[in-house]
């Protein structure tokens, strides 16, 4: 999986805008939808803010608050860094071992992250979470026609390479159980978000 995002880093944005090998995917309402997604995380309160797997930040730039964004990728970081300027801190760490003391935030954000967490993983990681700040909030990929709960799905980058990468989808209601009661903020077609 690290490896696979390092490769991708040049085009994640593209699965967000429909570019390239995205721009024949039948995805009714996506742009409305992730207009809408984008607005639910801009009203999030601002806060002192871990943006966990932060890729090339396109969810953190509409973090308010003092905002920290990590990724295992410099090359996600690199491109974070261009389209979060006022972030407070670009740190390369690893999610399953938070480089960061206990309550050094108020908040965890993560998109698109915990759905690729197999079991024991996903344990670590809300650990870890919980260590450093009392609220997560995870945005993720819904459960929608097309896919299954869970696939181990084959992905092709522009460079022709081929990466198997797990990936759940998730209603809000499983994803609000996993995190402990948590609160909907976001339940959509494509995405959902949840509050810890």
């Amino acid at each position: 999986m690290k490896a696979y995002y390092e490769a991708r880093a040049r085009e994640y944005d593209d699965w967000w805008l429909g570019r390239h090998l995205y721009a024949d995917r039948e995805r009714d309402g996506w742009f409305a939808e992730v207009t809408q997604l984008l607005g639910a995380v801009a009203s999030l309160p601002a806060a002192r803010t871990l943006d966990v797997a932060c890729g090339t930040g396109f969810l953190t730039r509409h973090l308010h608050g003092e905002v920290t964004a990590l990724d295992q990728s410099a090359s996600m970081l690199e491109l974070a860094r261009a389209q979060v300027p006022h972030a407070t801190a670009f740190v390369r760490g690893d999610a399953l071992e938070l480089p960061f003391g206990d309550g050094a935030f108020d908040r965890v954000f993560t998109g698109h992250f915990y759905g690729h967490l197999e079991e024991p993983e996903r344990a670590r990681f809300l650990a870890e979470t919980r260590r450093v700040a009392p609220e997560l909030v995870v945005v993720d990929s819904a459960l929608h026609d097309g896919v299954e709960p869970v696939e181990r799905q084959e992905r092709v980058l522009r460079d022709g390479s081929h990466w198997e990468v797990f990936k759940r989808f998730l209603t809000a209601e499983v994803l609000a159980a996993e995190l402990g009661g948590a609160e909907l903020l976001f339940d959509g077609t494509w995405f959902v978000m949840v509050g810890s």
